[in-house]
């Protein structure tokens, strides 16, 4: 049976990586517990606990999803294939975050049609930062500064809650920043004059009002003086879409993914925005090209007399 609380806490701990680092949206949040829920349900019906867990136990779990789906008319092979992906990603981020060993390393899946990201509007991003300088003045300066460093960067959410005051202390000289990636591989990233100003800013007439005598080098505080949590991040980007109307679903994520559509629509290598965002590898870049294909296919279909 199964009847693991580190494993629930696992579970917990993953959803919220999911929510606040990938940003996914609560929908797809819920989904994603659903899907473990059944998985943990499949281990119990089974009579299996985690040390049971390998690839041929993922294969089974497979055929129980897909003989429920037939029974009860719902589901489908996609929702099927994202359960076994969510499992799997989530044995992933356990081996990640401690020594246990993961048992499904390499269980290939079924695929699932990958989605595109959603970008924002130029015009949306330039509503949402200006909706950022909401609130008092020291908020105003680091949350106008937050914003401007999300998009000018592409950086994820905690490489930018994880700033510290060394990593822009060149910055009115070389217009660069040091963010540490994933495995804390480092890259330099430039800025322009925006981003710059707002984060200078901040550095001067803001942040030195919310340290107080706290003695933390993380660049982006809270109201205690101590370093700006994912959460807090993610809530400030959320309230500033809420009032700048902005009826897509935006998260830190989202600036990530207008960053590297907008370079590549402007004309910007794709090898550049692989560096700049911290891929390992261009084909997980490449996705963004499909946006930018589409974009062309809509121009072309609305402009060209003979398109249609």
């Amino acid at each position: 049976m199964v009847n693991n609380l580190e494993f629930s806490s696992a579970v917990n701990d993953y959803l919220s990586f999911a929510s606040i680092e990938k940003g996914l949206s609560k929908n797809t949040i819920s989904a994603y517990r659903l899907d473990l829920q059944k998985f943990v349900q499949f281990l119990e019906e089974f009579g299996y606990g985690l040390t049971d867990v390998d690839p041929k136990l993922m294969d089974q779990f497979l055929g129980w999803l897909r003989a429920a789906s037939t029974k009860n008319g719902r589901g489908s092979e996609s929702s099927n294939s994202r359960a076994v992906v969510t499992v799997r990603n989530l044995f992933k981020f356990i081996s990640t975050n401690s020594r246990i060993t993961n048992p499904i390393q390499n269980y290939a899946p079924p695929a699932i049609p990958k989605r595109l990201p959603k970008a924002l509007k130029i015009d949306e991003v330039i509503a949402l930062i200006e909706a950022a300088k909401f609130g008092d003045d020291v908020s105003a300066l680091r949350n106008t500064a937050l914003t401007e460093i999300l998009y000018a960067t592409g950086a994820r959410i905690s490489e930018v809650t994880n700033l510290d005051l060394s990593d822009v202390a060149q910055i009115a000289e070389n217009l660069t920043i040091k963010l540490v990636g994933k495995g804390s591989k480092e890259r330099l990233v430039p800025i322009g004059n925006f981003a710059r100003t707002s984060l200078e800013q901040y550095l001067t007439r803001g942040r030195p009002l919310l340290i107080g005598k706290r003695n933390s080098q993380r660049v982006f505080l809270n109201t205690r003086g101590d370093g700006l949590s994912r959460q807090s991040a993610w809530e400030i980007i959320a309230a500033a879409a809420q009032r700048a109307k902005i009826n897509a679903h935006v998260t830190p994520h989202s600036l990530r993914h207008s960053f590297a559509t907008h370079l590549l629509d402007g004309g910007a290598d794709i090898r550049v925005v692989q560096e700049l965002l911290g891929h390992s590898s261009v084909t997980t870049t490449q996705i963004y090209t499909l946006v930018t294909i589409d974009k062309l296919r809509e121009s072309y279909a609305s402009a060209h007399p003979r398109a249609k």
